[in-house]
């Protein structure tokens, strides 16, 4: 029987790893199937407190999962399928075909990207499709690209993109993007990003080896399309939560978020305690869920000292 069993291991999972296991609790971390979350597909992080200079998101990610491995955190790479409660009060947690026994839970399984829905778009993933720059960019090099989206993770993805593609389209639905003023400025300054308004992906092309070759654009305005060649589609708007595992164990809002109780990590079911992006759809920071993580850990804590 476990104490602590944490899901995910981004910024939330991390966070609360360190708290619960200086509190010597001995947490077990599920990874999830992506190990150190979504700023392992990130850069440069240039606004996580403590690093002036800017961090690389794989290095802040491998670093918060040594000092929770000090602190005697351990880790298992597993994707959980189902939590459940028992009549007994604990929680049943099936994982990587096994099934693991705990008195307290924190979910911090974060958001997965969303696609367009676009007909055959799960065989173009990998072939001309993806959702990380950072992942793929560099094999697109001197080639025309696209972004889709108007937000700060699409400036971002425009921007690093620029060095690798010889040109970059950023497709956005409306006439002007919903970034952040300095990261809208960063992309639309940048002579290799062509803003391309009013207009959304209607379709995807591929050539004769199933490899993108170009997108059917389609105007918001007059409903009119044209082809638009690029070598790979990056999709950056907005993500999903990767709540449904939990059942009724949540209550989730209409997009699928965890709904927490007011001021607290605790959800209503007692024991279970959300953190991070999972449960988060106004902040969605490195830090605001490395702070989540943190309460978690704190409530978990107090719940097993006292059962509140």
């Amino acid at each position: 029987m476990e104490d602590v069993i944490i899901i995910g291991t981004g910024c939330a999972g991390y966070t609360a790893a360190i708290y619960t296991a200086r509190a010597n609790l001995n947490p077990l971390m599920l990874t999830g199937t992506q190990p150190g979350g979504q700023l392992t597909t990130t850069t440069e992080v240039e606004n996580f407190p403590g690093f002036p200079e800017g961090i690389m998101g794989p290095e802040l990610m491998s670093n918060m999962q040594k000092q929770a491995e000090k602190f005697g955190a351990r880790i298992e790479f597993a994707n959980v399928e189902s939590v459940t409660k028992t009549d007994a009060g604990h929680f049943e947690i099936v994982a990587g075909g096994k099934t693991l026994e705990t008195k307290t839970v924190i979910v911090a399984t974060g958001a997965a990207p969303r696609h367009l829905g676009i007909e055959g778009e799960e065989k173009l993933i990998g072939h001309g499709l993806t959702s990380c720059a950072t992942c793929d960019g560099a094999f697109y090099r001197d080639v025309p690209v696209c972004v889709i989206g108007g937000g700060d993770s699409a400036c971002e993805e425009a921007d690093f993109l620029t060095r690798f593609a010889s040109k970059v389209y950023l497709i956005h639905r409306r006439d002007e993007l919903r970034a952040s003023k300095i990261m809208a400025d960063r992309a639309l300054a940048n002579e290799k990003i062509e803003p391309v308004w009013n207009s959304t992906v209607s379709e995807y092309l591929t050539d004769e080896e199933g490899e993108m070759r170009a997108v059917t654009l389609q105007s918001t305005v007059d409903g009119s399309e044209k082809e638009l060649e690029v070598k790979c589609v990056f999709v950056a708007i907005g993500h999903v939560p990767n709540s449904g595992f939990l059942g009724d164990l949540v209550d989730l809002d209409e997009n699928g978020y965890i709904l927490q109780n007011p001021g607290r990590t605790a959800t209503k079911t007692s024991g279970l305690f959300a953190a991070g992006d999972v449960a988060d759809h106004y902040y969605r920071q490195a830090i605001t869920a490395a702070g989540q993580g943190c309460a978690a850990a704190l409530e978990a804590e107090r719940y097993l000292a006292d059962g509140e």
